[in-house]
């Protein structure tokens, strides 16, 4: 299974949620691989604790050897994390770099011929995303079998949702038939808050596929990214992380 989590608005949770679901996956026993397509790179510290020019060399090695003469023999290094079963493939800002030679050499369709070698060695794949339809982000949809959206209540949030499924819509369409979007993750929910529960209720109103599991806003996920530690080890009793375990469970049934 490949997931990508994507949202082409920041700021709505999707490293928090891919790196979360990956920890949890990983400490139910599925062996589990992140990417981080994400140039600001924030999985990868969140995984690892590194930063800079401490980040091990990652996908964006793997997108230099694709517009090189090593094409055909391209891959990635793999890196333990510091958790049992969950594995990453780090980002950097060398992603900005190559980007415009990857378009320019119309490589999108590469990431998705890679994976499908690496499927056979992990359980679950996740995939973090810029925010942003780009060319990483198009090139983890086509990988992709599913795609959780975040959304995190507010009406600009809300309008881009519609305008995002035209864009998988169109993904799909001329790449991959596999691909479907498997629900809306509303994230950061205030359910004590009148304009998040009124745009919950105008969005359950669609025939937007919401997931019925949402996730509260906590300071415990401000700790966990600090401490380069997901919920599921920093504190596996805590409300949020019983509602990513809910989550991961309604994903898996």
């Amino acid at each position: 299974m490949i997931r990508a989590v994507f949202n082409k608005k920041g700021g709505v949770g999707k490293t928090s949620i891919a790196c979360n679901l990956a920890a949890i996956s990983a400490a139910e026993g599925f062996r589990t691989l992140l990417i981080d397509l994400d140039p600001q790179a924030n999985s990868t510290h969140y995984l690892t604790g590194c930063v800079g020019d401490s980040v091990p060399i990652g996908i964006a090695d793997f997108f230099k050897q694709t517009v090189s003469d090593s094409a055909k023999k391209a891959k990635a290094s793999i890196h333990e994390t510091p958790f049992h079963n969950l594995s990453i493939i780090t980002a950097s800002r060398e992603l900005e770099d190559i980007q415009m030679k990857l378009e320019a050499k119309y490589k999108i369709q590469k990431l998705g011929k890679y994976l499908e070698k690496l499927i056979s060695e992990y359980d679950r794949i996740y995939l973090d995303t810029p925010p942003a339809l780009n060319f990483y982000s198009v090139s983890a949809l086509i990988a992709s079998d599913r795609c959780l959206i975040p959304f995190d209540c507010d009406t600009f949030s809300l309008n881009a949702l519609r305008e995002l499924f035209v864009d998988i819509e169109d993904i799909k369409e001329d790449f991959s038939d596999r691909l479907r979007v498997e629900g809306i993750v509303v994230n950061q929910f205030q359910a004590n808050a009148g304009v998040p529960r009124a745009l919950l209720s105008e969005l359950e109103k669609t025939d937007m596929p919401v997931i019925p599991t949402h996730l509260m806003g906590s300071v415990k996920m401000r700790e966990s990214h600090q401490q380069s530690k997901p919920l599921i080890h920093l504190d596996p009793g805590h409300k949020l992380t019983q509602q990513y375990k809910a989550l991961f469970n309604w994903l898996e049934r």
